[in-house]
């Protein structure tokens, strides 16, 4: 027979529930919602930040959430959209990576086809028509900047057939295409960069209407009120010492059997944590008093020959050696350098595929150009 107050507390907390309807259930998806939707605006900040790397790591939440929660309201919905359509917009001038079943729709052109139905949620006009058209002319931009120009003819034909879009551009496009100029000043017109200040413009707007701050507001008030770090995490610990002392039980057994119970789950709990999280190399301590090769450390140990223990020795694995600079990776540096100039290389390796090199090998490489073409005395260097 229980106590009278345990089933006091018992009738208490039930009350509390069903008295206002507030199931786990349904505190759960209010909990899941405000999560949802502070990872959409950590997103958005992302991407106005241009942090392609965080706004990656807060979608990969933002969809394990997603999955989980069964959200499908119409706000929820629509942020999904934009998230997809923000993704699409980042990896735009990665024509290798797919977000369609037809491996012939490029990120630029998914991300058109998701936009056209934002056309009831952007209130400006202008501004989804302009989007509209700088989607357009970078897929094919993009297109001619890689050397594609086959690309860039088939994506014409793919907007012509499944999107709305004016023959006027359609005619302009094909003729700068079919002339093979990649530096037209149409094209540089409609940038890249210029493409993602106007999204960033369109978000601007969509957060102003729909806030979707609540969590975001909860933790500024809790950070402001707090004085430090530290003073942040005294208030975190009270919180979580408090919640722990109001469940423990008022007999002096049961306290100090449920207290030994919980402080042999917490050290089992962080030595678990510890072994799997622990890198291989922490396992196996190595101590050294001074270096030594490996040939003198064998003959102090077992007083070998030098050339005995040199058979056994494990050879190091040769590098894997990077190919060399061809005529196209030369002609992807000219046309970078013409487009931003001399030294702007990691502008550069964001535009071409320079097969894994970094920015100081495309200044060593352009210094060789440059040595070469004025041995020669070429005018037409570029």
């Amino acid at each position: 027979m229980e106590p009278e107050s345990d089933k006091s507390d018992k009738s208490d907390t039930e009350s509390s529930y069903t008295d206002q309807n507030a199931t786990f259930p349904r505190v759960s998806a209010v909990a899941a919602g405000w999560m949802l939707d502070f990872m959409f605006v950590s997103m958005c900040h992302h991407f106005k930040a241009d942090k392609p790397d965080e706004f990656s790591r807060s979608l990969s939440i933002y969809k394990a959430i997603s999955k989980k929660s069964s959200l499908n309201g119409h706000f929820h919905v629509e942020k999904k959209l934009i998230c997809a359509f923000l993704t699409r917009v980042i990896h735009g001038k990665q024509l290798n990576v797919l977000f369609e079943e037809d491996s012939h729709v490029m990120p630029l052109m998914s991300a058109a086809k998701l936009w056209s139905k934002f056309e009831d949620v952007v209130t400006d006009e202008s501004l989804y028509k302009n989007i509209n058209i700088l989607l357009i002319v970078q897929t094919v931009a993009v297109c001619m900047e890689k050397g594609q120009r086959s690309s860039a003819s088939s994506a014409l034909k793919w907007f012509e057939n499944n999107h709305e879009i004016p023959q006027s551009l359609i005619v302009k496009l094909s003729t700068i295409v079919a002339q093979r100029e990649t530096y037209h000043p149409f094209l540089m017109s409609f940038s890249f960069s210029r493409l993602l200040e106007t999204v960033k413009s369109f978000v601007d707007a969509y957060l102003e209407k729909n806030p979707s701050d609540f969590l975001l507001k909860a933790a500024t008030e809790m950070v402001q009120s707090s004085g430090s770090i530290k003073d942040l995490e005294d208030v975190v610990t009270k919180d979580i010492s408090l919640s722990e002392t109001s469940s423990e039980s008022t007999e002096d057994g049961r306290e100090k059997e449920s207290t030994l119970c919980l402080r042999t789950k917490r050290k089992l709990l962080s030595t678990k944590i510890i072994d799997v999280w622990q890198p291989d190399t922490c396992k196996k301590p190595f101590v050294s008093l001074r270096r030594l090769s490996r040939n003198e450390l064998i003959q102090r140990l077992s007083g070998k020959s030098t050339d005995t223990c040199s058979k056994n020795e494990q050879k190091p694995k040769p590098r894997k050696a990077r190919g060399k600079w061809t005529c196209e990776l030369d002609q992807y540096l000219k046309d970078g350098v013409r487009r931003h100039g001399p030294g702007k290389w990691s502008r550069i390796l964001l535009d071409y595929d320079f097969e894994g090199r970094s920015g100081v090998m495309l200044k060593d490489r352009w210094r060789v150009l440059m040595r070469t073409e004025s041995k020669k005395g070429s005018a037409s260097f570029m």
